[in-house]
This record gives structure tokens, sequence and C-alpha cells, in this order.
């Protein structure tokens, strides 16, 4: 597959192809992680209303047409956002897509007058990152209660 038939776009997060990547984010985190992975533990999936604009977006990658990437962005506080459920599929992998999506949530975040943006990770995710502190993501302390989380991190969009 070629990366330059790639698109990344806003989508609805109840459209069809926004929940189906949810779904393969989910059976991932719960074949990856340590004890497995349930949405519903302390985690709750943001609903689709705090994923929607002015509030927040939710973004769907498509390589040929085909959903093989998404990512959600919500409002935490004034000013502050927070980037979740970013992923990618297997078969998209390296081609430089994970870091074009995160780029398009830093973009629909500073469109949204977010100053920063935080996120969240497991330790078994060491690509994500990898991924998060090459793109100038800073390790700060835990800003959520996020049970999976072991990692947390901000970046600043100021001059973006």
């Amino acid at each position: 597959m070629a990366a330059s038939s790639l698109t990344i776009a806003v989508e609805p997060p109840g459209s069809p192809d926004a929940r189906a990547c949810v779904a393969a984010y989910v059976g991932e985190l719960g074949r990856r992680f340590e004890g497995g992975f349930d949405p519903g533990n302390g985690n709750p999936t943001p609903d689709d209303d705090a994923l929607t604009p002015p509030a927040g977006c939710f973004l769907v990658a498509r390589l040929d047409g085909r959903a093989v990437g998404c990512g959600a962005l919500r409002r935490l506080s004034p000013g502050v956002g927070e980037i979740k459920r970013m992923w990618v599929a297997p078969e998209a992998r390296g081609l430089g897509l994970s870091r074009r999506l995160l780029a398009a949530l830093e973009d629909e975040a500073r469109a949204l007058n977010f100053e920063r943006v935080r996120l969240d990770t497991n330790r078994a995710l060491t690509e994500a990152q990898a991924l998060y502190r090459s793109a100038g993501y800073r390790a700060i302390e835990r800003f959520n209660d996020n049970p999976y989380a072991d990692l947390w991190f901000e970046k600043g969009l100021e001059g973006g």
C-alpha cells in the first residue's frame, strides 16, 4: 500500500468505520495488555458528544478508502485537550500513518483553541511511547485515573 493514498478526516464517532476502528483498537489492547483490557473498567469511552466539535473530534484514517486508523480528541478543561483511542491497523504500520494521525489530532486541537494536549499510554505500547517522545511530548504526572495507564504525556501547541 502506498502512503500517498492516505486520507485523514473528521468523522462522526458513531459512524460504522469509527466504531469498527475502536473495536479493533479494544481487541488489540486486550491481546497486548498484561491481564487484558476492559474499556468499561474505570476508563469509560468518551460519549459521542465529547468527541464532536466544538468539544472534540474523531478522526478516521483511510488507505485506498479503507478505514485503517483512528484517534479522538476531547476537552479536559479550558485550553486543554486529551488524545484518546489512537490506533493504526497492523497492516498499515510502517508507513508513517501514526505520526500523520498524531499531527492531524494536534491540528484539530489548535482549531478547537486547545493550548496543550495530554494523553496516557500503557507500558506495553513501546512504539506509542517512542512516537510521543519523538513528536515533542514530555512526561508529566498522572492526570487521570485510567487503570491501564502507566505513563502520562503533554505537549504545548503554541507556534504550531
